[in-house]
């Protein structure tokens, strides 16, 4: 596991490629999809746009600066994603790594615009007392950029309109924790409406999770 916060090396280069590839054998996400970015001092380290992960290598990845007073270094350009991977380093100066996918049961909740209410305590790992939906935008704008920085603007992650899901994490490996718990907690979500009416937690008990749970899961590097 590489240290947080990171350095633009060939070994936080793979670690990007390694996260993607471990995305699609979790079946958290399809083919090219997804996308995944690092903070390497004061510039973004992020996938390129539609090379297939099992032909990348650490040098076909784009490196942009943070600050946004550039342009994108490599020889293929970014994910056409960039925009909000770029929104969410700067306004998250404690997080270190950006995770987006197409989560099937995250996905199906967004496309019927529902966000994730506190059906399980497990919704205190993004930071409240639900996984908001970020309103729909076109893919790769800077609407959308925004839409996803104010919905996360006090969260680890939300769901994306018609589209998928995004997370934060300290480091790659607890990023690519949370996508999983997502995923999970909306297929257990979508299963527990199919029962019947689920029992939303209230407020005060998802505040007793949310000092439970500061320290849980995979610690940062």
């Amino acid at each position: 596991m590489l240290k947080a916060p990171y350095k633009d090396t060939p070994e936080l280069r793979q670690a990007i490629i390694d996260t993607c590839k471990e995305m699609n054998r979790r079946g958290i996400n399809q083919g090219t999809s997804g996308n995944v970015s690092a903070r390497a001092g004061s510039r973004m380290i992020i996938t390129p746009s539609g090379v297939p992960y099992d032909t990348m290598t650490p040098d076909m990845l784009a490196s942009l600066p943070i600050d946004g007073d550039g342009e994108a270094e490599g020889p293929y350009p970014p994910s056409t994603e960039w925009q909000f991977h770029l929104a969410l380093l700067r306004s998250k100066p404690d997080m270190h790594a950006v995770v987006h996918a197409h989560p099937v049961h995250c996905t199906a909740l967004s496309i019927n615009r529902m966000e994730i209410p506190a059906c399980h305590y497990m919704i205190a790992l993004f930071g409240g007392d639900t996984v908001p939906l970020a309103g729909y935008a076109l893919f790769g704008s800077d609407e959308l950029a925004d839409n996803v920085t104010g919905a996360m603007a006090d969260r680890h992650g939300c769901l994306m309109a018609s589209h998928g899901a995004v997370v934060v994490g300290e480091n790659l490996e607890k990023a690519l924790w949370r996508m999983e718990e997502l995923e999970v907690l909306a297929r257990a979500f979508i299963l527990s409406r199919s029962l019947g009416e689920p029992h939303i937690l209230s407020k005060g008990e998802i505040d007793e999770v949310l000092g439970a749970v500061a320290n849980y899961g995979i610690k940062s590097a």
